[in-house]
């Protein structure tokens, strides 16, 4: 199915406004500051408060330490400044750095808001009718505003392109690093009825990956169980105890390695292993079960910052081994990894090797913003603004609808070699069928 797409409109300027006078909240600039530069979307900063009601898990505690231990993107020094100084406020009132929060508190925090760019593509509409849109999200791009996203993510990006008032209401999620097929609401009453089927098991969905190594020629079938272990830092890990999660893999593809490159001194990556594309087709829907059920089957997906990371999970990467002895150390790594070191995953397990240390990567640069000395990040480079898993279809179990997209890029065999360029009805696992019925009854 053809994919066309709509571009909201962008700012042709990039100047940042001096801070208002009297801060409100909260604020709301329109147009939207976007500008293109680079081929990522951009976001000029702005000021912004947020407003948050006090989780269960922060009552008691002291106003500090909750932002010291929740949140990860500003020193301790912001944020003492910034109680200091009124900027973050407790019910509309300044408060103090011991103060203690309680139930039914809300707290203010107004900021000088540097959002990450992203990718430059636009949103592509699979289909729309009065109910719904089904769109092709692009990777790297958050669908809600979170963290450091706001006005970079889907629901901004689409309210952007058809006004003020609209309001984009997700069905399905997908993680930010993930694209593909993604159902956005027109109203509340067909949110909810989709929202519902999908997620009861009537829906089937179907993913593609690109994994490194050769993943084996027979179908696989993945039941390992899967705990979250950090929220904060999106961990997920094999745990006996953890939630049922089943997974049927499919090799569609397997590319061998290129020979070696002269002048390099790369001791393990592609041009050892090469790498295979492969259809998952989840049972359930887990929070990172493809990522974590391909990781512990010995086949993280090629350029998976956390998965695939040697720096957090050593040179085995979990294959086969998950026990809670090495969670700690392996939260220590990951949090580390985007603030003073550069994720090396890509070194690994990208084809892109040789040119590596050439590439940007996001990282704290040492400068500061000239208006509110926010530390200051560079760009992202390439390989850090997605992983090459995609969302390709979902339909109806029993054949009334269905939606799908291309294979991407990513996918497609390389130059000089053979391979599929798209998955038909006979690259079915064999063995899906039987555990979809299985795992229904």
């Amino acid at each position: 199915m053809a994919l066309t797409t709509v571009e909201p409109p962008v700012q042709s300027t990039k100047s940042l406004a001096p801070p208002p006078d009297v801060i409100t909240t909260p604020c709301d600039p329109w147009p939207r500051p976007y500008y293109l530069e680079d081929n990522l979307r951009r976001v000029a900063p702005y000021h912004f408060t947020y407003n948050t009601n006090v989780k269960e898990r922060w009552r008691g505690r002291e106003l500090l330490d909750i932002f010291r231990e929740e949140f990860r993107d500003r020193p301790e020094e912001y944020y003492k400044d910034a109680i200091d100084t009124g900027k973050i406020q407790v019910n509309g009132q300044s408060s103090t750095r011991i103060a203690h929060v309680k139930n039914g508190d809300v707290i203010s925090h107004t900021l000088h808001r540097h959002e990450p760019p992203v990718t430059a593509q636009p949103i592509g509409i699979v289909h729309e009718d009065d109910d719904m849109i089904v769109i092709n999200k692009p990777a790297g791009v958050p669908v809600h505003p979170a963290g450091r996203y706001n006005y970079n993510s889907v629901v901004e990006i689409m309210r952007a392109q058809r006004g003020h008032q609209w309001n984009p209401l997700p069905c399905n999620r997908l993680d930010r690093l993930t694209s593909g097929v993604m159902f956005i609401g027109k109203h509340k009453k067909a949110a909810e009825a989709l929202t519902e089927q999908l997620m009861g098991r009537t829906v089937r969905k179907e993913y593609v990956a690109r994994v490194r190594g050769e993943f084996p020629a027979e179908d696989v079938v993945c039941e390992q169980p899967i705990l979250q272990i950090s929220p904060k830092l999106g961990l997920n890990r094999v745990r006996a105890n953890g939630k049922q999660a089943k997974t049927v893999f499919k090799r569609l593809a397997y590319y061998p390695p290129k020979p070696p490159q002269p002048n390099t001194d790369i001791e393990e990556g592609p041009s050892k292993q090469g790498y295979s594309i492969v259809r998952c087709l989840p049972l359930t829907g887990r929070t990172h079960q493809l990522r974590v059920h391909l990781q512990f089957l010995g086949h993280p997906i090629s350029n998976d910052p956390i998965y695939a990371n040697r720096r957090v999970f050593g040179s085995a990467l979990g294959h086969s081994v998950s026990t809670s002895d090495d969670d700690e150390d392996i939260m220590t790594r990951l949090a580390r990894m985007g603030k003073d070191e550069i994720a090396e995953a890509v070194a690994y397990e990208d084809e892109m090797v040789a040119d590596y240390n050439a590439k940007k990567a996001e990282k704290m640069t040492g400068e500061l913003c000239e208006i509110c000395d926010t530390p200051l990040y560079s760009d992202p480079g390439p390989h850090e603004l997605g992983i090459y898993l995609h969302a390709k279809k979902y339909a109806d179990a029993d054949g009334r609808w269905g939606y799908e997209t291309p294979l991407p890029a990513w996918a497609l065999p390389p130059e000089g070699a053979k391979g599929p360029v798209e998955v038909t009805s006979e690259s079915d696992p064999a063995k899906f069928v039987q555990a979809e019925v299985d795992f229904i009854e």
